[in-house]
């Protein structure tokens, strides 16, 4: 392979330039590196490691460049980096580190090329390639990283005990690498991760949830996941998904694995949407089964009330993580608490007014909704399969039916509270939030069309039910 193509782009051999002038060496090294092997399309982020001031020979690079680009230097660290048109390159000065066992955060000194090198996390992410004049695009492959992309394994360069237990989200990070490349851990690394798991505990969870988004974005979550969980991390992570696993049996009565169901689920909506929120909701639908589950001797197994009760879990859950409380959060709630909806619909002769409360109810995410119970068929009868499908089929082309003809989504009931208060002569009052419930009712229900001339009508006649007074 020609290593000089990695090197196309102009940016580095201003590079190359600036290190000639401080008189320093200087390398392309990790992801960059690895990615060009990969043929994974052209990487926008850029490592560059100095054997001396990485801040300095950004400051250089900056001053070398036309478009004088602002450097931004974090002093902490000892890094800089700075933006030339649509790329990010990241400076740093070759360090080894020493770890203490109460934080991943290392004591930091200057070091060569070798160290540097030592400290990454896998040898994949070790590749460099040298930016000095005389050796443009020469790459340096100290623990035969190359052979592991062709074998598609991922193994770190020294013992996997040290570098796990040192920074333990490395533990996280290879089994995302293993998710996103379709790669394999090497067994003696996969073994370190099992020994060395509790160590996740002095990771922040921010940190966390950004190599589990990395896992779920990717084209099959489940593969990380089954990772996670056979090495014992996700019951650190995520116990309320670990609780889902096990098939229990009283009386010759059991019911699914619902922690494999799940990651089938996850699996199949990740092929119809990128949307991480709603993959969020594929993999906390079931959550609310583990505390509702009931064995009864006449029913069997129950679930009762489970989407309310996951629901709920979801907010303690985001908590718990540092995820966003926010609308995000919310999407997934009602996700988590709509799930089955459909599914009923689904099995049952689909009635407009079955439709139209789930169109009112879901609002603008009846779409997501939809993908999501499409994906949570997972049953292996292929009748039962088809026959799910097609009726979902029927449920969106009545939603769509439904929609052009009632406009129910997020609808308000044409009649307003200060219209009522003013036709009857009321103070806010409940009778105000009767009869608008009577009107959204009754337009649900398909008893009156969403318009205002009929919900009108009907609001003097349950006004006049009600004992009120019209004022002329």
């Amino acid at each position: 392979m020609n290593y000089k193509q990695a090197l196309q782009n102009p940016i580095f051999k201003v590079i190359s330039e600036s290190a000639k002038q401080l008189n320093i060496e200087c390398y392309v090294i990790g992801g960059f590196v690895r990615d060009f092997i990969l043929q994974r399309g052209s990487a926008k982020d850029i490592d560059v490691v100095a054997i001396g001031s990485g801040i300095e020979l950004a400051k250089q690079v900056a001053n070398n460049l036309d478009s004088n680009p602002k450097v931004q230097v974090f002093k902490t660290y000892g890094t800089a980096m700075l933006k030339h048109d649509d790329i990010e390159v990241e400076f740093v000065g070759a360090r080894k580190e020493s770890y203490q066992e109460n934080s991943r955060n290392p004591v930091v000194e200057n070091g060569t090329l070798e160290d540097d090198q030592n400290r990454r996390d896998f040898t994949i992410n070790a590749l460099a390639l040298d930016l000095s004049e005389e050796n443009f695009g020469t790459i340096l492959d100290p623990f035969n990283g190359i052979s592991d992309l062709e074998n598609k394994i991922i193994k770190t360069p020294l013992d996997p005990d040290i570098t796990y237990s040192d920074d333990p989200l490395r533990m996280m990070r290879a089994i995302r690498f293993a998710t996103q490349l379709g790669f394999k851990i090497e067994e003696e690394s996969l073994k370190a991760i099992t020994r060395n798991k509790e160590r996740i505990r002095i990771i922040t969870n921010e940190r966390i949830v950004v190599e589990l988004n990395k896992i779920l974005e990717s084209s099959k979550p489940s593969t990380g996941f089954l990772l996670l969980e056979k090495t014992g991390l996700l019951e650190f992570i995520l116990p309320e998904l670990t609780a889902l696993k096990g098939i229990d049996e009283v009386e010759g009565q059991r019911h699914k694995d619902n922690f494999y169901h799940t990651l089938e689920v996850v699996d199949n909506i990740s092929k119809h949407t990128d949307n991480i929120w709603l993959r969020w909701a594929a993999l906390l639908h079931d959550i609310g089964k583990a505390p509702t589950k009931k064995f009864h001797k006449k029913i069997g197994w129950t679930f009762h009330a489970h989407e309310f009760e996951g629901s709920k879990m979801v907010y303690h859950l985001f908590k718990r993580l540092k995820m966003p409380l926010n609308d995000k959060m919310k999407f997934v709630q009602k996700m988590v608490f709509m799930s089955s909806r459909p599914i009923v619909l689904a099995q049952d002769i689909v009635t407009d007014s079955a439709v139209r409360r789930l169109v009112f109810d879901a609002g603008d995410y009846v779409d997501d909704l939809m993908t999501l119970c499409e994906a949570d068929i997972t049953t292996k009868n292929p009748k039962k399969f088809n026959q799910y499908h097609n009726n979902f089929k029927i449920v969106r082309q009545k939603i769509i039916e439904v929609e052009e003809r009632d406009q129910i989504r997020n609808f308000q009931p044409p009649v307003s509270g200060e219209e009522i208060m003013k036709a009857f002569n009321l103070k806010p009052s409940k009778e105000i939030g009767i009869i608008k419930e009577y009107i959204k009712e009754a337009i649900l229900e398909g008893d009156i069309p969403n318009e205002y001339e009929a919900a009108y009508n009907l609001m003097l006649k349950k006004g006049e039910q009600l004992g009120l007074k019209l004022i002329k």
